[in-house]
Formats: C-alpha cells, sequence, structure tokens
C-alpha cells in the first residue's frame, strides 16, 4: 500500500519573516512530534526583528538558513529545500504550528502514488484559542487524481501551507519556485502542479493550527479591491505555472479555465464591484461574471443548498445597482461588515449545509 517507507525521513521547513514572537512555538511544535526520523530547517528571510536570537537558542536541534537580502515565500521555500534530505517535506509558517501526532499520521496515511498529502487545521487566534476549522468541514477535500479538476478550472478544494505535505520526488519535479511571481502565496503554485505528477490524499483531522492575525498577508487590512486584484493575479501566475507544467506531459489548460472557478470569479467580481477604475480586465462586466460564477457554482463538490446559496449570491452581486451590490459583497467577505440578523443567519445556514 505505501510508496514511503514508516521510517521515511520527514523535513519540516519553517519559513519565517519578522514573527519572533510567533517562532518559539513553530519550532517547538516541529521538534515535538511523536515522529523522530525528522530534520527541522528554519529559514529566515532577512528579519529585523528578535528572529536571530530565538533559532540560535536552539543550537544544532534546529538546522538553520539564514537569508541575507529578503526574498518572499518562494525564495524561503527554495532556500529551505534546498537543504533538506526529506522523503517528505512539509513547509510550515512560522505563525502556525503542528500538533505532536500530525507526521505520524501523515506518515501512517501515505497513498501509493500519493505526491501531496493535506490534512484539516485549527483556525486560531494570537492567543491560540481554536475559532474555526479551515478548510470548514462542509467543503470536502478534492482528493486522488485531481487533474481533471485542474484543467477544467485550475482550481480544487485544498488548504494553505502550513496543512500539506510534498513528496520530494515530486517537488524536484516542480521546483524551484518561480521567486517573482510567488514572492508570496507559494504554497499556491506547489498545489497547482505537483499533483500533476501523482495523487492528492486527505485526512479529515486537524493536525495543527493556522493562526489568524492582525499581519497576516492574508487579512490585507479588509481592503476588498487591494486583495481581490493580488489574488486574481496569483491565480493568472498559477494558470501560467499550471500551463507550463502541464504542457511538459501532454495536456492543455483551456485558456478560460478561470472563467470556471467560483473561487476566482468571486475575487474578480471583488475587484470590479469595488474598485472598478483599477480592475486590471477591461472587458469585465459584473453581468457576465455573476453569471459564471452562478454556473461555477452549481458545478462545485458541496452540498446543494450551498451551490444553490452561492449561485444566487452571485447573481445578486452582478445585477444590482452598485450600491447594493457592494454591501452584499461585502457581507460575505468581510465578516465584521455584516449586520447582526446576517450574523445569526449565516450560523443556521452553517450548520444547516455542513
Amino acid at each position: 500500500m505505501h510508496s514511503i517507507t514508516d521510517r521515511a525521513l520527514v523535513t519540516i521547513i519553517i519559513s519565517n519573516y519578522n514573527y519572533a514572537r510567533f517562532l518559539p512555538r513553530c519550532i517547538d511544535s516541529a521538534l515535538g512530534q511523536s515522529y523522530d526520523n525528522m530534520e527541522v530547517i528554519v529559514v529566515d528571510d532577512a528579519s529585523t526583528d528578535d528572529t536571530a536570537d530565538v533559532v540560535a537558542s536552539y543550537g544544532s536541534r534546529i538546522k538553520t538558513c539564514l537569508r541575507e537580502k529578503n526574498g518572499g515565500h518562494a525564495a524561503a521555500f527554495n532556500t529551505g529545500f534546498a537543504a533538506s534530505r526529506g522523503e517528505i517535506v512539509l513547509f510550515l509558517d512560522a505563525d502556525d504550528y503542528l500538533y505532536p501526532n500530525a507526521i505520524s499520521e501523515i506518515v501512517d496515511a501515505w497513498e501509493r502514488d500519493a505526491v501531496q498529502m493535506q490534512f484539516r487545521l485549527h483556525m486560531v487566534d494570537e492567543n491560540m484559542q481554536v475559532k474555526d476549522v479551515f478548510p470548514p468541514p462542509e467543503l470536502p477535500f478534492d482528493s486522488g487524481d485531481v487533474t481533471p479538476k485542474l484543467l477544467q478550472r485550475g482550481r480544487y478544494q485544498t488548504t494553505v501551507t502550513s496543512g500539506l505535505a510534498f513528496k520530494r520526488s515530486a517537488l524536484e519535479v516542480v521546483m524551484p519556485v518561480p521567486e517573482t511571481d510567488f514572492r508570496q502565496g507559494a504554497d499556491g503554485y506547489l498545489v497547482t502542479v505537483a499533483p500533476l505528477h501523482g495523487k492528492v490524499t486527505s485526512i479529515e483531522s486537524c493536525l495543527g493550527a493556522y493562526r489568524i492575525h492582525g499581519s497576516n498577508h492574508s487579512v490585507f487590512a479588509e481592503k476588498l479591491g487591494q486583495r481581490a486584484r493580488w489574488r486574481m493575479q496569483h491565480d493568472f501566475h498559477r494558470i501560467d505555472a499550471l500551463s507550463d507544467q502541464a504542457a511538459e506531459i501532454g495536456l492543455t489548460v483551456p485558456e478560460d479555465v478561470n472563467l470556471h472557478d467560483p473561487v476566482h470569479l468571486e475575487e474578480r467580481l471583488a475587484s470590479l464591484t469595488m474598485d472598478k477604475s483599477r480592475h486590471p480586465m477591461v472587458s469585465d462586466s459584473r453581468f457576465a461574471l455573476g453569471t459564471a460564477g452562478a454556473v461555477a457554482s452549481m458545478e462545485m463538490n458541496a452540498s446543494l443548498r450551498r451551490r444553490a446559496m452561492l449561485a444566487a449570491w452571485f447573481l445578486s452581486v452582478g445585477v444590482l445597482p452598485g450600491r447594493m451590490a457592494k454591501a452584499i459583497l461585502s457581507w460575505k467577505l468581510v465578516a465584521s461588515s455584516r449586520p447582526a440578523f446576517l450574523l445569526r443567519l449565516s450560523k443556521t445556514i452553517r450548520s444547516a449545509i455542513g
């Protein structure tokens, strides 16, 4: 059953930039695994805080890579991977952490032909209080051969950096990560191209914690238009990488693949609705994006109720007057903007569609 041996060397690469206050919890979680055939590598991307003192305190228990110049997420991934030896490799963000059983469960669950393992994470606040699960349990992971989904819509249901593990042989094919295109969101590159070379295995239990705090890149200070444009651009870079990798194995990615992806369409609609003057796709219309989003929503791997509600949201933002469209869009993307009755309704809906 397993192509990975029970005693495989596992590498955890921790990428850090100015997260000294979170780093000890992260490193301790890597060193505290119940699985013992491991190496822990900390890549510091030219931090200006107390990171050097933190990593020095661990001595020879960790391998440290100190970058002289800040290069971003992809550069940190590439630096850490070049220094690694593990047959299984995890990239762990420095503000996140793993539970003690994580690596044991990953090795035990590794299936033949798998190149990527994904698992859920508890979302925690700065004080490590559990607030939610990511991805939400009502969104089923896509497992097995996800290449058809990548060719159909450029995306499948996966997770973020700290909820992923990769087979070294697959990383050797797809790395280094392009450092200019993926200065942020290097995990987006890996989850897009690695599955072209094998299967994806999913673990439903939470094996670690994903910390949400004010300085996360993903929070973006709630500037919806700016965040949406960044995510759109990230998607375009992902699809370019996917097209290049697919071509090498004789596959073709359709030019309009993003227009079948509800996640991309949501960001694209947000960019156009919130800040039309800066929206990069001049031919886009709210009606066309809303309609495409509704169609794509109904093709998702989710409950009918959830799909129908998302489709209705797309159509509402696509056809309602601008001010109403902005309000409805904000209510979905920024929880703090929702009226009290909507917060209660969303909790009820979530429990009903789980």
